[in-house]
C-alpha cells in the first residue's frame, strides 16, 4: 500500500512535466512558423526596418550572422536547441538579450494580472452573493449584468474608461503611471470582462449548492443564512471558479497585449506587439514561452488551491488525520 501512494503522486508529477514539455514545445514550434508568415524580411529588421536602405552586402552578411540564410527548418531545430538550454536569444530590433528583456517586462505585466484577477473575483463574489437568495429580480438582473459585463471588449472598455474617469471627472490619469493611480484603469478593464465571466459561474454553483442536502441539514441544525452562505454554500460554489483561474490569468495576460498598448503602460503585452510589428522573432517566441509557462504554473497552483478548498477532500485528510 505504502508503494503504491509513492507511486500515484510520481505519475502525477511525470504526468505534469509531460504535460508542459509538450505546451512549451508546440507554442515555441506554432509561434516560430506563425511569425515566418508574416510578410517581410527579418535581416531588414535587423538593420533598422524596411526604409533603412542597407545594401545587399549587409543584408548577407547579416543572414549570415544570424543563421537566416539556412533553410527553415534548420533555423527551427536551432531555435528548440537554444530553448532546451533556456537561451531566448538575442533581440533583432533591440541588440539585447531576450532573456534581460523578458525579465524587465514580466513583473510589470503579471502585477496587472495578479491585481486584474483579484478585483474580478471581488466584483464575482458580490454580484453572486447579492443577487442569490433576494429572489428572481435579483437572479435576472444579476445574470444580466454578467452577461453585459463578460461581452465587453477591451478596447471599447478602456476608451470608455478614460472618457469617463479622465476627460469628463479628471480623477484618473489617461495612460499608466508610476503610482498606484496608474493602475486603476488598467485594472478596471481586465478585471470587469472576466468578473462576468465568473460571476456566471459561481452564481449558478451557489444556487446549486443553497438547493443541496448538506445546507438543508445546516438550516436544520439551527444555523444561520448567513452561516448558511458563508460557512457551507460560498466554499462550495467557489470551487469552479477556482479551477477557471488559471484559464482567466492566461487569458489576463493576452489581454494585457491591449490593455499596455492603451494606457502605454510597459509589459509583455506591449514588447510582444511591438516584436511582431518588426519580426523580431526571438523576442516573439521568449515572451510567448514566458507567458506560456506562466500559464502552466497557474494552471498547477489553481489545481491545487481547488484540492484544498473542496470540503469533501478536506473531510478525507481530516478523516485520514485522526
Amino acid at each position: 500500500m505504502a508503494e503504491a501512494l509513492t507511486r500515484v503522486p510520481l505519475r502525477f508529477v511525470a504526468r505534469r512535466l509531460g504535460g508542459a514539455v509538450f505546451v512549451l514545445w508546440a507554442v515555441a514550434t506554432l509561434t516560430f512558423f506563425a511569425v515566418r508568415l508574416i510578410p517581410g524580411d527579418p535581416a531588414e529588421a535587423i538593420l533598422g526596418g524596411p526604409g533603412s536602405q542597407t545594401s545587399p552586402e549587409a543584408l548577407a552578411a547579416v543572414r549570415a550572422e544570424y543563421g537566416l540564410d539556412q533553410p527553415v527548418f534548420v533555423q527551427y531545430l536551432s531555435q528548440l536547441g537554444r530553448l532546451a538550454t533556456g537561451d531566448l536569444g538575442r533581440s533583432y530590433a533591440l541588440n539585447m538579450d531576450v532573456g534581460a528583456l523578458v525579465l524587465s517586462q514580466l513583473g510589470g505585466t503579471l502585477l496587472l494580472a495578479v491585481l486584474s484577477l483579484a478585483v474580478a473575483w471581488l466584483f464575482a463574489l458580490l454580484l453572486a452573493t447579492w443577487s442569490t437568495g433576494r429572489g428572481r429580480l435579483a437572479r435576472q438582473i444579476g445574470s444580466g449584468l454578467e452577461i453585459i459585463a463578460a461581452a465587453l471588449p477591451h478596447f471599447w472598455l478602456a476608451t470608455t474608461l478614460i472618457v469617463v474617469f479622465s476627460v469628463w471627472w479628471g480623477v484618473l490619469p489617461p495612460i499608466s503611471t508610476a503610482d498606484a493611480r496608474g493602475l486603476v484603469l488598467p485594472v478596471l478593464t481586465l478585471a470587469i470582462p472576466l468578473a462576468g465571466f465568473l460571476g456566471q459561474v459561481m452564481r449558478e454553483s451557489l444556487v446549486a449548492a443553497l438547493e443541496s442536502p448538506f445546507v438543508l441539514s445546516a438550516r436544520a441544525r439551527g444555523e444561520s443564512e448567513r452561516g448558511v452562505l458563508w460557512r457551507h454554500a460560498l466554499r462550495h460554489a467557489a470551487l469552479p471558479a477556482i479551477s477557471l483561474s488559471g484559464w482567466a490569468f492566461g487569458s489576463l495576460i493576452s489581454g494585457a497585449v491591449i490593455v499596455e498598448t492603451i494606457f502605454a503602460r510597459p509589459g509583455l503585452g506591449r514588447s510582444l506587439l511591438n516584436a511582431v510589428t518588426v519580426r523580431d522573432v526571438p523576442v516573439v517566441i521568449g515572451v510567448v514561452m514566458v507567458v506560456a509557462l506562466v500559464y502552466i504554473l497557474m494552471t498547477i497552483l489553481t489545481d491545487v488551491a481547488s484540492r484544498l478548498a473542496d470540503p469533501r477532500t478536506a473531510s478525507i485528510r481530516t478523516g485520514a488525520g485522526g
